[in-house]
């Protein structure tokens, strides 16, 4: 092909396919679902999965989703890492296995259940029925697996999704029973009363990291109390707290013994009670300092010692006097407390052990009464008479119920100050209710007895990004608790413990087989509503031995996937222990406490082990303004616009790339898609349209070319593309493996192929030969390495240049191995790149000095002596220069003469005249087999003579049999347009 014709091509492909975006969109989309339907039809996944493992498992977990909500872009983040990295190691010659699962009980599906049927509370649950309840959510577990699965499958991600495990089936849940029994012999189960966070909504306990997942600022009322002393009626100690709700359930004040207190008194202040005031010193110091009128003096200076064991009025009658209360003889008095500080308040605090953790372990130890006002459901109990049924922390206003206190306090002179103040606080991440700190039983696993060997374990795991080892993780477990599993709801696996109603023995049972046998009933079915109808004779006093209520926390559950989803050890021991424990994990960065840590906890419980050796968290995909995606805002485009719209492609390797997936933030925009189908996505696919126009594949061998520099460099990048994209995928480093591939592609197109334009013309056929051997292969090593990112294109240009090469013809690129580096020559690579710099530069001059790159120069003086022939060709063609020469002693890397001869001059408007005879052909559609006459008017003598002087190349530019001076009849399209400050008339006829 002539070098006009290619021209004339680049134009028609670049408008045509790169510019009408509607098309292009509809054509990548459909080119995906084509290579899905491929992928089905030939059984691709299940292929990669069978074929032959010389390296044997790359075991990977897959955390499970609840199916009762549809996915988002977080999902598609960690669905995308979870579907590259297995791509990856099973071309690396692995067998991955990935299974998928379903995370069916717990708090999420049984709040969305008692909103369907309309209960409120869980006496509700009871009255209709645990059965008729567990039965309902049962059938609304994979409501929505059918968008679940077309969603995947249209995201690329290869996972079997037909033989999922589910946590709600008997083997899985047995497996969990066995999994309790054996933390059970290992004596890492008790029952415990702590104080801990309930949701008054759901009526349960949550464990710590729970806690941590629900945190918001919100603004709440905080009181300063006025508590009397009983031994100097005029003076009061002075409490400060933010949950004023706590305050009937105060039997204490606790100080700092070696605090500094003053005893002041407060006269003539319109905002603040007259009076006599104890407070720690920082307190007195800034209060004074705030304080607009009134008079203080101060009486006393005191210790904390001082103050402890003086007693005061209660605030609130309900319980000091009642006969239910215990230890009422130490109550209502001021005991010492190393947890006392002066940052905050008034360096005395309110004691309500029913309320905290503090609180409660003071009260164990001074045995001080126990008074819990507020019962499970969060309302005042009946005994606080002139408050009774309210909600402690009311969901639709947090503050209600405080305010009543304060009111309260200060219609009985109790109320020093009221101010509002913003904090942070918990709220259940699943209901957002205000969580409250309440004393109650729960079972608990001893995560405290082996909290060195978590430590230690977490020091085997490969962590992206690397800080989240020491840091977020790994502070976390160095300050781990004791885990809260039980939780007092319904649909869960029931905590396997059967109790005797007589003598309390408890004896958890490990399998369904083990309750058949003690029970003598079969068993089938593990979910509460079915077990805790069975019982059996203890062992010790011959009693009747029934479950306690509690179910497990789902927590504890997804803990347990590596062994529920085998039902180990019931089935799969050899491939379990094996395997164990998994080479990768994903999930986001929020399951640092949740996921993350229950794998943990568990493998190190039960097998001393770390569950996962490397493990990627990914961050949180926000809108593009940064604020959180909101179906009700409609402030982000739906994912499957975004899929066919832009590509899947385009959309991964847009995530990929992207600091998401090493765990920070990403505000999402629908511009960065759309970039990469355009940068990369079709700027590979234009490489591929080209190289597809000069050859007739059957005949082209892929192998690099070893005479021209051209061909070396791209094979010395596609080395140097190969290695990175390895080490980095070896080091889970996703985005440091995925970004090259796109700057190759861009080095592939710009460089390479458009340097290597005048070879593909044909003339020279050993060189053409070679031009075309070595961009498909080089497209075809690309195929392989983009696989894992990219995996539709990868497919579609393995099918389009490999297929042949397989005698079935079903061969994919994602049952190849993965590429080999060789060496790549970097003498070449710094050649080249040398090359483009000084490029770059006389380009910037050129711009600098208003000179198109179409005007030719006459010379570039460049500094760089080290440059052969070969290389100086390049800067000549790149510059359009006639002639480069050394200047080693100028300061410049590259010098341009500016300098136009009337030859140059006229040389520049003969290419500018082609390139707008090439447009005008390009409107008038005629295709590359239609020839043209040209006819042209001009008054302007350098624009004739230049058309006289290059009458011959014009023609061959354009594709034209001749070129004629004058008007024509009937032509195809004319136009006027100014070459050079002169003018002229241009117009084109179709040749007969």
């Amino acid at each position: 092909m002539e070098f006009g014709a290619y021209l004339v091509y680049r134009v028609i492909f670049y408008f045509k396919f790169m510019d009408k975006q509607e098309n292009t969109k509809s054509s990548f989309s459909q080119m995906e679902e084509e290579i899905l339907d491929f992928w089905d039809k030939s059984n691709t996944f299940q292929r990669s999965v069978d074929k032959e493992a010389p390296n044997g498992d790359f075991v990977f977990y897959d955390g499970p989703p609840f199916a009762t909500g549809l996915p988002h872009y977080g999902h598609l983040v960690g669905n995308i890492i979870k579907d590259v990295v297995p791509r990856y190691w099973t071309m690396k010659g692995y067998r991955v296995e990935r299974k998928w699962g379903w995370d069916c009980h717990g708090l999420p599906l049984e709040n969305l259940a008692e909103e369907e049927l309309g209960l409120q509370t869980k006496r509700d649950i009871e009255d209709k029925g645990i059965e008729k309840f567990n039965e309902y959510c049962r059938s609304m577990v994979l409501r929505y697996s059918e968008e679940w699965q077309k969603i995947i499958r249209r995201l690329a991600r290869w996972v079997d999704m037909e033989n999922s495990y589910r946590t709600m089936d008997a083997d899985y849940m047995e497996s969990i029973w066995w999994v309790f029994q054996r933390l059970w012999q290992k004596d890492l189960i008790y029952k415990g009363y702590k104080s801990m966070h309930i949701c008054p909504r759901c009526g349960t306990t949550l464990s710590n990291f729970e806690v941590g997942l629900g945190y918001k600022d919100i603004k709440d009322i905080s009181a300063t109390a006025r508590f009397e002393l009983e031994d100097e009626s005029d003076a009061h100690l002075l409490a400060w707290t933010t949950t004023p709700w706590t305050l009937i359930g105060n039997v204490a004040l606790a100080v700092g013994e070696d605090i500094d207190y003053v005893k002041f008194s407060l006269r003539n202040s319109s905002r603040f009670p007259e009076g006599k005031y104890i407070a720690s010193r920082e307190y007195l110091n800034n209060f004074q300092e705030n304080l607009n009128d009134g008079e203080i003096e101060k009486i006393e200076d005191l210790k904390g010692r001082d103050l402890v064991g003086k007693r005061y009025e209660p605030l609130f009658p309900y319980y000091a006097q009642g006969e239910s209360i215990d230890d009422r003889e130490n109550g209502w008095q001021v005991y010492a407390a190393d947890f006392v500080t002066t940052d905050e308040g008034t360096g005395i605090v309110h004691i309500a052990p029913a309320f905290g953790e503090d609180d409660m372990n003071l009260g164990r130890e001074k045995r001080l009464p126990f008074v819990q006002h507020v019962d499970g459901e969060g309302r005042f109990k009946p005994e606080v008479k002139d408050l009774a049924g309210l909600e402690a922390k009311p969901k639709d206003d947090h503050q209600a119920t405080d305010i009543e206190i304060i009111k309260y306090l200060a219609h009985n002179g109790l109320l020093f100050h009221k101010e509002k103040y913003e904090h942070s606080y918990p709220h259940c991440w699943r209901c957002d209710t205000p969580l409250l700190n309440y004393a109650t039983d729960s079972w608990f696993v001893e995560v405290s007895k082996f909290r060195d060997e978590l430590v230690g374990n977490n020091q085997n795991v490969h962590w992206i990004p690397a800080h989240l080892k020491d840091g977020r993780f790994g502070k976390w477990l160095e300050q781990a608790r004791d885990w809260a599993i039980s939780r007092d709801r319904y649909w869960g696996a029931p905590l396997p413990v059967w109790e005797c109603d007589s003598c309390g023995e408890r004896k958890v049972v490990g399998s369904r087989q083990e309750l058949e046998d003690l029970s003598g009933e079969k068993v089938e079915d593990l979910h509460k509503h079915i077990v805790d109808g069975i019982s059996f004779a203890c062992d010790k006093c011959r009693g009747q031995m029934k479950r306690i209520p509690e179910v497990l926390d789902c927590w504890f559950e997804s803990g347990a996937m590596p062994y529920g989803q085998f039902h180990y050890p019931f089935e799969n021991k050899d491939k379990f222990e094996n395997n164990f424990p998994a080479e990768f994990v994903a999930e986001g960065v929020d399951q640092t406490r949740g996921w993350f840590y229950t794998l943990m906890v568990l493998s190190t419980a039960l097998f001393q082990s770390e569950a996962f050796k490397n493990v990627v968290t990914n961050g949180i995909v926000l809108a593009e303004d940064g604020a959180k995606m909101s179906k009700s805002k409609k402030n982000y485009p739906d994912p499957v616009f975004v899929f066919d719209a832009y590509s899947v492609d385009a959309t991964r390797y847009y995530l990929l790339s992207s600091p998401v997936v090493t765990g920070e933030s990403l505000n999402f925009s629908e511009d960065g898609v759309k970039e990469v189908l355009r940068k990369t996505t079709m700027t590979l696919w234009n490489v591929y349209k080209f190289y597809s126009l000069f050859a007739e594949e059957e005949q082209v061998e892929a192998k690099p070319g070893e005479a021209n520099i051209l061909d070396k460099w791209i094979a010395a990048r596609l080395n140097q593309l190969i290695r990175e994209v390895t080490t980095n995928m070896d080091a889970y480093l996703l985005p440091r493996a995925v970004r090259p591939v796109g700057e190759f592609i861009d080095d592939l197109s710009t460089w390479y192929v458009r340097r290597s334009r005048d070879r593909f013309k044909g003339e020279d056929k050993k060189d053409k030969q070679e031009a075309l051997q070595t961009t498909k292969y080089i497209l075809v090593e690309l195929s392989r390495i983009m696989a894992p990112f990219m995996p539709f294109i990868a497919e579609q240009l393995w099918q389009k240049l490999s297929r042949n090469d397989f005698a079935d013809g079903e061969q994919s690129v994602h049952l190849q191995e993965w590429p080999r580096s060789g060496s790549a020559n970097q003498e070449v690579l710094d050649k080249m790149r040398q090359v483009r710099q000084v490029v770059e530069l006389g380009l910037a001059q050129r711009d600098e000095a208003g000179i198109k790159v179409r005007q030719p120069l006459g010379e570039a003086r460049i500094k760089n002596q080290e440059l052969s022939e070969e290389y100086l060709e390049l800067i000549k063609d790149e510059l359009n220069v006639k002639k480069v020469e050394f200047g080693p002693d100028q300061e410049e890397e590259v010098i341009l003469e500016t300098e136009l001869t009337p030859e140059l001059i006229r040389e520049g408007i003969k290419r500018e005249l082609v390139r707008f005879v090439n447009n005008m052909r390009k409107n008038s559609g005629l295709t590359l087999g239609d020839s043209i006459t040209i006819f042209w008017e001009s008054e302007d003598e350098e624009i004739r003579k230049a058309i006289q002087n290059y009458q011959e190349e014009i023609l061959k530019d354009t594709l034209a049999g001749s070129v004629i001076s004058g008007s024509g009849q009937e032509v195809d399209e004319e136009k006027e347009v100014n070459i050079n400050n002169g003018k002229i008339k241009i117009a084109i006829k179709k040749a007969n």
